[in-house]
C-alpha cells in the first residue's frame, strides 16, 4: 500500500477499484440525473440560477471597455468551476441514494462531512485552474493582438476578419480544450467521492485520474456532452444553465458510484 505524507504524519493511501464503464451507463447516469432534477426541481430551481447569474456577472464585467477581451474567456471558464458550483448537488444525490429525505437546505450539506477540508482543497485547485485560464487566455490575445479594443463590435471584427483573430480563435480553443479536459481528470471522481467518504484529497484527485485513464474513450464522451449542454444551456444569457447545471451534478454523482467500487 502507498504511503502520503501529510503534515509530517504518515498516512495510508487508499486505493479504490476502477470499473470500465460503457456508453449506455453515460446514458444511465444522464436518465437518473435528470430523475432527481425533476424529485427536487420545486425547491431547488433558484439554487441553480446562483451559477448563471454568475455567468451573466462575468460577461456584463467583460463587456467594459478594456475587459472586453475576456468576455468568451469569462463566459466559457465558468464552466471550469462547474464541479465546485454542483458539490451540493452531490450531497443531495447521496442522501436520495440512502433513502434520506432532503431539501433545498441540504444543499450546503457537505460543509458538513468529514472531508470538507479535503473538498475545499480540491475546490481551490479548480479556482486556481480557472484564473490560469483567464490569464493564457489574455496572454493570447495581447500577444496576438496588441491593445483592447474600444467596442464590442471592433473586438468582433478583428477577431473574424483578421489573421491574427482567426489565429486566437483556434489557440484559444485548444487551450480551453487542455483546461476543460483537465479539470474533467481532476474533479469527475474527486467531487462526488469527497462528499461520499472521509478519504483526503490526494486519494480523491488520484481515483479520479486512474478512473479516467481506464475509460478513456468513454471520459472523452462524456466530456463532450457535457460540453454541449453547456453550450445549450449558456445560449440564453445562461438562464438554461439552471436545468443543466443541477441535471449534470446528479449525473455526475452516479456516474460516480458506476466508475469506482465503493
Amino acid at each position: 500500500m502507498a504511503v502520503a505524507q501529510l503534515e509530517g504524519v504518515e498516512r495510508p493511501a487508499e486505493t479504490y477499484e476502477i470499473r470500465t464503464i460503457g456508453a449506455a451507463d453515460l446514458r444511465d447516469a444522464l436518465r437518473q440525473g435528470w430523475s432527481d432534477f425533476l424529485e427536487w426541481r420545486g425547491d431547488l430551481i433558484f439554487v441553480g440560477f446562483i451559477y448563471p447569474a454568475v455567468g451573466l456577472i462575468a460577461a456584463i464585467v467583460a463587456l467594459q471597455g478594456s475587459l472586453i477581451p475576456y468576455f468568451f474567456p469569462l463566459s466559457a471558464g465558468v464552466s471550469l468551476l462547474g464541479p465546485a458550483v454542483a458539490v451540493g448537488f452531490y450531497e443531495l444525490a447521496r442522501r436520495r441514494e440512502e433513502g434520506r429525505p432532503s431539501s433545498w437546505s441540504h444543499f450546503f450539506g457537505f460543509a458538513k462531512r468529514p472531508s470538507i477540508d479535503s473538498i475545499s482543497i480540491v475546490m481551490g485547485l479548480l479556482v486556481a485552474v480557472f484564473l490560469s485560464w483567464i490569464a493564457i487566455a489574455g496572454i493570447l490575445y495581447f500577444g496576438l493582438m496588441g491593445v483592447a479594443p474600444e467596442t464590442l463590435g471592433t473586438f468582433m471584427t478583428q477577431l473574424f476578419t483578421t489573421p491574427q483573430g482567426w489565429t486566437l480563435i483556434v489557440l484559444g480553443n485548444l487551450a480551453g480544450l487542455f483546461f476543460a479536459g483537465l479539470v474533467l481528470t481532476l474533479s469527475v471522481v474527486s467531487m462526488p467521492m469527497l462528499v461520499d467518504k472521509d478519504v483526503d484529497a490526494r486519494t480523491a484527485i488520484g481515483t479520479s485520474v486512474r478512473a479516467v485513464a481506464v475509460n478513456k474513450g468513454m471520459m472523452i464522451r462524456w466530456g463532450l456532452i457535457v460540453a454541449a449542454l453547456l453550450v445549450v444551456g449558456s445560449i440564453p444569457f445562461f438562464v438554461g444553465l439552471a436545468v443543466v447545471l443541477p441535471v449534470l451534478g446528479y449525473a455526475t454523482w452516479h456516474l460516480y458510484t458506476k466508475l469506482v467500487v465503493r
